[in-house]
């Protein structure tokens, strides 16, 4: 149980120390690739978050675990979305979310355009970050956080 919460407790700082550098450092900065950072940072908060979920799960024999972080990764959307009630546009949020953060690993180019960064993939097609876009993610983050720590505290 002490893992639970200890996932629960880093997950929270992480998507604080997200919010933060969102709403407090990059108006300062005004650098773009800091929202490439912040993505990474909600990653890892989330990332946190589904570990606690699916351990609680776990312990309570509602799930089984695999040594496959995708396969996990999959009974959270499938088995644990519903009863914790987040919402089907978060989970799209997050998988999205994912899905650009492993874009960004992989990329061999990004770059600033305007108010965008744009990340190449091998096969050029490109992926465009946006302010409003890291927002929805932050949004998203916070409240698959606020229905995962409302049941496993309760």
């Amino acid at each position: 149980m002490e893992k639970i919460f200890e996932n629960l407790e880093k997950s929270e700082k992480t998507i604080q120390t997200a919010d933060h550098l969102l709403h407090v450092t990059y108006p300062l900065v005004k650098d773009k690739r800091l929202l490439l950072k912040i993505l990474v940072e909600i990653k890892k908060g989330i990332a946190s978050c589904i570990n606690a979920v699916l351990q609680y799960e776990y312990l309570y024999g509602r799930v089984r675990l695999s040594t496959n972080p995708k396969l996990n990764f999959k009974k959270f959307l499938e088995k644990c979305c519903p009863r914790y009630n987040i919402p089907e546009t978060n989970v799209k949020k997050i998988i999205k979310l994912f899905d650009i953060v492993e874009k960004h690993k992989s990329s061999p180019m990004e770059f600033v355009k305007e108010d965008k960064i744009v990340i190449l993939s091998e096969n050029m097609s490109s992926e465009i970050i946006t302010l409003e876009k890291v927002k929805e993610f932050i949004d998203s983050s916070k409240i698959i956080l606020q229905k995962s720590k409302k049941i496993i505290l309760r």
